[in-house]
């Protein structure tokens, strides 16, 4: 094996650096504060408190299923159709799916917030058109609405990569065996687009599970879910208490991120089912 050069390991350094600053040192602070009271001596207190929050992680976990199953409904047959277009209207496609990331996810949220608020441009409409005003900010639906508006893209851009790779000949195949379009989407496309499909849910049920400005602002306050819970114990320097939150919830995210990836690794490649 050869050694790594001297210009090779210097390039790693700032690599090395940011991720003991952002990545290392924040996993121990949290650690630390998780297992230790106030005054610094350990204990497991901090973590036994957690059965107090059990519903709040239960409608967090709720919300973000609910939400990445929409994305991925909406998702997959957004991605097939882009993916099919000519490849000068397929950047067209992507450009306009990714205009709303160039935007901070606060002010994204915030303008969905005042178009859908009592006074806003869709109840205005309404009322234009002689209906009573709708309430959806400060419901369940305007929450998970967020989320989805705000993860999509995430679940497009994998599964668009992986179908925009698949050979012609895989369709051409599949209709000379006889399938139609239905057929071979479900039994082509779908298995050898999975692990697209893993990436996307993975995309977008981290984010939607630890989110928290979509919820306070989307939800009207109606909603604790686990980042509002977490920021609220910091604001309140409660710091062990939220770190052991954030220590749970970061061990829900990585179990539920190996699984996802298990199943990726088990379909990796896909297979045809014709």
């Amino acid at each position: 094996m050869n050694k790594r050069s001297f210009l090779e390991r210097f390039a790693l350094v700032p690599h090395a650096v940011w991720s003991i600053l952002f990545i290392v040192a924040p996993l121990i602070f949290i650690i630390y504060f998780a297992f230790t009271d106030r005054n610094g001596n350990f204990t497991f207190a901090n973590v036994t408190s957690l059965s107090n929050y059990a519903n709040i992680f239960g409608l967090s976990v709720a919300f973000a299923l609910i939400a990445t199953v929409i994305c991925l409904l909406v998702g997959y047959p957004l991605a097939f159709f882009i993916s099919r277009l000519k490849p000068s209207k397929q950047k067209i496609m992507i450009l306009l799916l990714m205009l709303p990331m160039w935007i901070s996810l606060l002010i994204r949220t915030y303008s969905l917030m005042t178009l859908l608020d009592n006074g806003g441009l869709l109840n205005s409409l309404l009322n234009a058109v002689g209906f009573r005003n709708v309430q959806i900010v400060g419901t369940a639906g305007a929450v998970i609405l967020g989320m989805v508006y705000d993860f999509l893209p995430y679940m497009v851009l994998p599964i668009y990569t992986s179908m925009s790779k698949l050979d012609i000949r895989y369709f051409e195949a599949a209709e000379d065996l006889g399938c139609n379009g239905w057929k071979t989407l479900r039994r082509v496309v779908l298995p050898l687009t999975v692990p697209g499909i893993i990436s996307g849910i993975t995309m977008v049920f981290v984010p939607s599970i630890s989110t928290f400005y979509i919820s306070q602002k989307l939800g009207g306050g109606s909603f604790d879910l686990i980042g509002d819970t977490i920021e609220r114990q910091f604001m309140n320097k409660s710091y062990n208490v939220g770190a052991a939150i954030s220590l749970v919830m970061m061990i829900l995210i990585l179990i539920s991120v190996a699984v996802m990836n298990k199943f990726a690794d088990d379909d990796k490649g896909g297979q045809l089912i014709v």
